[in-house]
């Protein structure tokens, strides 16, 4: 489990064909300083698990499944990533609860640039469009951010907007996305338990209504 509040900017230095998905090694001197084979680690939002480490790297299997989810299809090395331990259950919460499963990937929009802040328009799937509310947290590479702006429901391409102080500009990848970047979205789980729960109990609300007693009083 993950607050998505980014602790240190790292680099892909090796990536190696395992038949059914990579072996990915990335540099990473903060995340490894305290961590132990098995520990988990997000890489850009993907929740990964160390296999091998060393003192300033580690490395970490990722499957074929996680590959067509995230933007680490097609990784190399030399990708600049954001990274993130675990987060300790006596620790802070300063973002939001992140699991590092990611729902799919967007495509940066729009980049609008202000004297302190940089908005970003990332486009969501039709999908995923439901998930995301204005005000609420959304994963983007990792990061714990606030939706400030998104799309009507009944537009026709669906999108949100996320407003990012310098510090979120100079301590994670986001500074450097432009239009067209490929981004990981995690959404809030929240909003997921709530999409499956209506699936399966679409009536829900109204059955679970108490009748009125008769004369109209309880």
């Amino acid at each position: 489990m993950f607050t998505g509040i980014v602790e240190e900017i790292g680099a892909v230095t090796a990536v190696e064909d395992s038949g059914d998905g990579v072996r990915v090694t990335v540099r990473a001197p903060q995340a490894v300083s305290d961590a132990a084979h098995g520990d988990s680690i997000s890489v850009s939002g993907v929740c990964l698990t160390v296999v091998d480490r060393g003192e300033d790297w580690f490395t970490a299997d990722v499957m074929r499944q996680t590959l067509a989810m995230s933007t680490l299809d097609g990784v190399s090395a030399g990708r600049a990533v954001n990274l993130e331990r675990a987060t300790q259950a006596h620790g802070r919460l300063g973002g939001h609860i992140v699991q590092g499963h990611i729902d799919g990937t967007g495509a940066v929009l729009e980049v609008r640039p202000g004297d302190q802040w940089r908005v970003l328009r990332i486009g969501l799937t039709a999908e995923l469009a439901p998930l995301v509310v204005d005000k609420g947290s959304i994963a983007v590479d990792g990061v714990s951010l606030t939706v400030s702006d998104v799309s009507a429901p009944d537009a026709s391409d669906a999108w949100f907007e996320v407003s990012l102080i310098p510090e979120t500009l100079e301590a994670t990848t986001l500074g450097a996305r432009t239009p067209g970047d490929r981004v990981n979205l995690e959404t809030d789980i929240l909003a997921r338990h709530v999409r499956r729960l209506l699936a399966f109990a679409p009536d829900s609300a109204a059955s679970a209504a108490p009748a009125p007693l008769e004369g109209g009083s309880r």
